[in-house]
């Protein structure tokens, strides 16, 4: 055994004999149970960032934990390869974006090998690679079968000088990121999944999910938006058309004075048209389609609006209202009409208060404090039903009830439930995606593909300019083809898919990753399924959880899966920072994962970032403690080094036969114990290590003094294997200097004497009047009255006490005693 601790001989070495030795490799065993651990996959950008050290380092620990702890431990690793950053490399660096993104992959496999992490790579996993998308194309197919794929005309973000269409992301303030011109709509027509018959499943297994953070489970049921509310019929006057609104506060219906639209509302154009609101209305809908939902909802704008020459009628009063359209309505919820009612709503208020409309009280909370017909905001308050006809005197909330009673039995409306949430949009106007395996016939309509003919490949002939709706329509090779119904001739589908329907089902992929016959053995999913445990930032807290609940929802519904929920457990770890802020090239404070792998070892790094925080918080980076944490490891391999020169190293027998003893015997029990239920149940990875960390010292203390062979042997035996999930190389290679045999990581976790537990005599605190005075010893198991006999004859405590009147004597079995004097 080397005297020095060389870290980059050491991972090196052990990286090399896991790999060959396939250490991690995995198999279904039903004589043991499983464990199935996981982190979101990252997307190959090529280099590994601190936010995925941590992320993986706390899989790492807990995979290897639970296989110590006699669990089958699946553990897998993969990509999500598909996406837009692969495209804008072929533009900018005339580079494939399939040779640009199997070359980031290569370089992040290394990466991630250097980190010591216990992945089974025979189950790895690239949703650009075609054994993997043929299966997301068989996915779709089996959606749409069942009736939750279609395809509508829906608006895109459009850039007409790059003419091309955005993603989201691409448009910043309004404008496009590659050239800085505004961005306007295109309709064209997508394809959807009808992931809105699933909200309530969606909704109510939130539930179920106990394992969850609550703040998700929150988040969650936000984004899905389910309302109690009514439904209710306005008509238009000089008209046959109608307008529906859906309210949660039909109560309020009497105080309404004018409508609004979402600029986007279907006929709002044909209601205009000819008209002189036709070019105000029209240049008002422009303006709309630049900005974002965002924008458009903030609470802070100042209100805008355009007349568009109509009135509603109030179907319970008769009351004409004139109809306009506003930015703050939006179609993507309700029915995109909304009644103003600005007595009982701060928005409509300031929109009535801008353009003069009516403010009607119809709600009377009875508060001494509120001038109900001189308002001068909004009252959203309870209370008594007044201005509103029959219903006058009724409590608002019986009178929900009673008015949406009425709607129903008068035939202009219906109690009815709505959701935020829409239907999921897939089409993705890019290159770089799954092809959408439909064919367009002229006869048949929109068909799939055959299944025996997929993958649907990306074609190689393409043209990335940067114009156009998708490089895909370039292809001479890909759109002719024959329609699979009929035979004739026919165009494929140039959309690919939303890269998030790639990592809604990858974690189904990895229990049988290499079956070229079908999605996955059912038998392999039904074993390892569902996930223990996941591992992933909040920021997925909403789209790509929820999209993966959908999937793992509708494939339970196809019998392919025995789970309606794909994740037992979800950890959302923090943010790695420096300084205060989120690391960021331009805040230049990014610390590179492989300048520290190089200057202290990938052990180091590991220990420092699962020590430094709880891993829901965030972790402020500290190169001081990535050398405390160096200088740790150190301090262990001196240990070792000593005691395998002194001792012997084998024989691990041993009895208590010394003060000294029972201290060590002691800090071993409770430090098996402390590390045990931190990781097993709270995933309290910090305060284990630093439990280790005071076991050391503890051993450093012992060996100072007189050495029971036996007990110290013992000792550090089991300290390498509980240090083994933190940091496995160095406690690898400390295993096979001491010639235990076999790896540390196939031994059984240590277990806890709790009869060793028992301290004979504890030291605890005697304060007098809660002020900290002397140090007792008396024994493991005093009573109080027992306690409080030892200090009365502690001389320190008698002169402290003398002459003066003790007015109360607490004691804490086994912590303190507290004295409270007076004179």
């Amino acid at each position: 055994m080397q005297e020095r601790y060389d870290f980059a001989k050491i991972e090196s070495k052990w990286q090399k004999i896991w790999e060959d030795t396939k250490a991690f490799k995995v198999e279904e065993d039903e004589s043991k149970e499983k464990y199935y651990v996981l982190e979101m996959f990252p997307y190959p950008s090529g280099k590994l960032h601190m936010g995925h050290v941590r992320n993986y380092s706390i899989g790492d620990v807990i995979a290897r934990f639970k296989k110590m702890n006699g669990f089958n431990v699946l553990h897998p690793m993969g990509y999500d390869a598909f996406g837009l950053p692969a495209e804008n490399a072929a533009i900018k660096h005339n580079v494939e974006p399939a040779e640009w993104t199997w070359s980031n992959i290569e370089e992040m496999n290394r990466q991630l090998r250097e980190l010591g992490l216990s992945y089974d790579w025979d189950r790895e996993v690239a949703t650009a690679h075609p054994e993997y998308y043929k299966w997301m194309q068989w996915i779709f197919i089996q959606f749409y079968n069942k009736g939750l794929a279609y395809k509508k005309e829906s608006e895109v973000n459009w850039c007409p000088s790059c003419q091309t269409v955005l993603a989201n992301e691409q448009v910043v303030d309004g404008c496009c990121e590659r050239c800085g011109s505004p961005v306007g709509k295109k309709s064209l027509s997508q394809w959807y999944f009808k992931i809105t018959d699933y909200a309530e499943r969606l909704l109510s297994n939130l539930d179920k999910l106990d394992g969850w953070p609550e703040k998700v489970k929150t988040m969650q049921r936000n984004w899905i938006g389910k309302s109690h509310g009514t439904e209710v019929t306005f008509g238009i006057k000089d008209s046959e058309d109608t307008l529906t609104v859906f309210t949660t506060r039909v109560d309020t219906i009497y105080g309404t004075t004018f409508m609004v639209l979402a600029p986007e509302y279907p006929t709002v154009i044909e209601m205009v048209e000819g008209t002189e609101y036709e070019a105000p209305v029209r240049e008002y809908i422009d303006r709309c389609a630049h900005m974002s939902e965002i924008d458009r909802t903030s609470t802070t704008n100042e209100k805008t609006g355009v007349f568009i020459g109509k009135y509603a009628v109030n179907p319970f009063s008769g009351a004409e209202m004139p109809i306009y359209i506003s930015d703050y309505v939006l179609m993507g919820y309700g029915t995109g009409a909304v009644m103003g009612v600005p007595a009982h709503d701060q928005r409509d208020f300031d929109f009535a208060t801008k353009f003069g409309i009516d403010i009607i009280p119809v709600i009377d909370p009875q508060d001494p404090d509120v001038d109900i017909n001189n308002l001068k905001e909004a009252c959203a308050a309870e209370g008594v039903v007044i201005n509103s006809g029959e219903f006058n005197g009724m409590n608002n909330k019986d009178a929900i009830e009673e008015i949406s009673r009425v709607a129903e039995e008068i035939g202009i409306g219906r109690k009815t439930i709505n959701y935020r949430l829409r239907d999921w949009l897939v089409s993705r106007q890019r290159y770089w995606g799954t092809p959408i395996p439909m064919i367009y016939c002229e006869d048949c309509g929109w068909v799939p593909e055959k299944e025996e003919n997929l993958p649907v490949m990306l074609p190689t002939d393409v043209e990335f300019t940067g114009k156009g709706e998708s490089p895909i329509v370039t292809s001479k090779t890909f759109v002719d083809t024959v329609c699979p119904v009929c035979g004739k001739p026919a165009r494929r589908e140039v959309d690919t898919m939303d890269t998030f329907l790639d990592s809604s089902w990858y974690f189904l992929r990895y229990c049988d990753a290499r079956n070229e016959d079908e999605i996955f053995s059912k038998d392999k999913v039904d074993y390892w399924m569902n996930v223990d445990q996941y591992i992933g930032g909040v920021e997925h807290a909403i789209l790509h959880l929820m999209y993966a609940r959908f999937f793992q929802m509708a494939l339970y519904d196809l019998g392919l899966v025995k789970n309606e929920e794909p994740f037992e457990n979800l950890l959302t770890q923090g943010m790695v920072i420096k300084d205060g802020a989120k690391m960021s090239k331009s805040l230049g404070n990014v610390v590179s994962p492989a300048e520290i792998i190089e200057k202290y070892g990938a052990d180091t790094a590991r220990l420092f970032i699962l020590f430094a925080a709880p891993p829901e918080r965030e972790l402020d980076w500290s190169n001081k403690g990535v050398e405390g944490s160096y200088r740790f490891l150190n301090r262990i391999w001196r240990l070792v080094y000593e005691f395998k020169e002194k001792y012997d190293t084998s024989d691990t027998k041993y009895e208590i036969t010394s003060d000294g003893d029972r201290a060590l015997e002691y800090a071993l029990n409770y430090t098996i114990k402390k590390v045990t239920e931190d990781v097993r149940d709270r995933f309290n990875f910090n305060t284990a290590i630093s439990a280790i960390m005071e076991l050391v010292n503890e051993m450093y203390r012992y060996k100072e003094g007189e050495v029971n062979e036996g007990l110290y042997a013992f000792a550090v035996k089991n300290l390498i294997v509980l240090i083994a999930p933190f940091v496995p190389h160095i406690s690898e290679e400390l295993w096979e200097n001491l010639e235990y045999g076999g790896s540390v990581h196939q031994q059984s976790w240590p277990e806890y004497d709790e009869s060793k537990l028992v301290k004979d005599t504890v030291e605890i605190v005697v304060q007098i009047n809660g002020k900290n005075k002397e140090k007792i010893n008396i024994p493991g198991d005093a009573g109080r009255d027992e306690m409080l006999a030892i200090a009365e004859e502690n001389e320190t405590i008698r002169s402290l006490t003398e002459g003066k009147n003790v007015v109360k004597m607490i004691a804490v079995p086994g912590r303190l005693i507290n004295i409270v004097v007076k004179g």
